[in-house]
């Protein structure tokens, strides 16, 4: 039987790890944060003192990164657990510019292609329906409003005891979303076929019960 794969697109802090790994873990799948990998190679970038503008450099990066997944939302570096610190707000900064690059993305898209073939995988990020997993068999856009985002970004740092800027946040926020949308390679957009889902006014239960009756009619 061919490995389903459910896809899930949206912008930065509109929930899709959270939802996405609850969906898979009622579904049976294996959960993919393309984002994290990501995350972890602009963590990487920024302890070498690599500018996201070397583009040579990181492409020389991203082949010496062994970025591994566990089923428990791990994420390890070189052996290292940095589960914790490519959440910072300045390393998801960062990875918005490193994905922009066509040798870091060409690299961990074979990776993320690989992990698909082998077993049912919920995958989430920028352009899975898009690009990565073109032919998933079901396809959502997550999406809310930059404030809510924002709001929840803050209410996330403000509970680890990190400090945070409302205002500041969704600034960075927007400014994300529209280098996302407006970057030359695998821009952020909703596939044709994908469902759009915002998350606005639902809270996670809400959003999850969606999207298993989304998930679910697919499959």
């Amino acid at each position: 039987m061919t490995a389903k794969q459910i896809a899930i697109d949206g912008p930065a802090g509109a929930g899709k790890s959270t939802i996405a790994k609850m969906l898979a873990q009622h579904l049976g799948y294996v959960y993919i944060d393309t984002g994290a990998m990501y995350r972890a190679v602009a963590l990487l970038a920024q302890r070498r003192a690599v500018s996201p503008e070397d583009q040579i450099a990181l492409a020389s990066l991203v082949q010496e990164a062994r970025i591994q997944l566990d089923r428990n939302g791990h994420v390890f570096l070189n052996g290292e657990d940095v589960t914790q610190e490519i959440r910072l707000p300045e390393v998801g900064n960062m990875a918005s510019a490193v994905s922009a690059v066509a040798a870091v993305r060409e690299a961990l898209v074979r990776q993320q292609r690989e992990m698909a073939s082998q077993q049912g995988v919920v995958m989430d990020g920028r352009d899975i329906g898009t690009v990565v997993l073109p032919q998933a068999d079901c396809k959502i856009f997550l999406t809310a409003s930059s404030r809510v985002r924002a709001e929840r970004r803050t209410k996330e740092l403000l509970e680890k005891g990190l400090s945070a800027d409302l205002e500041q946040i969704q600034r960075e926020i927007e400014e994300r979303d529209y280098r996302d949308s407006h970057r030359e390679i695998s821009p952020l957009r909703q596939a044709e076929d994908a469902f759009l889902l915002d998350s606005s006014e639902l809270d996670i239960p809400q959003v999850l019960e969606k999207m298993i009756s989304l998930a679910e009619a697919k499959l």
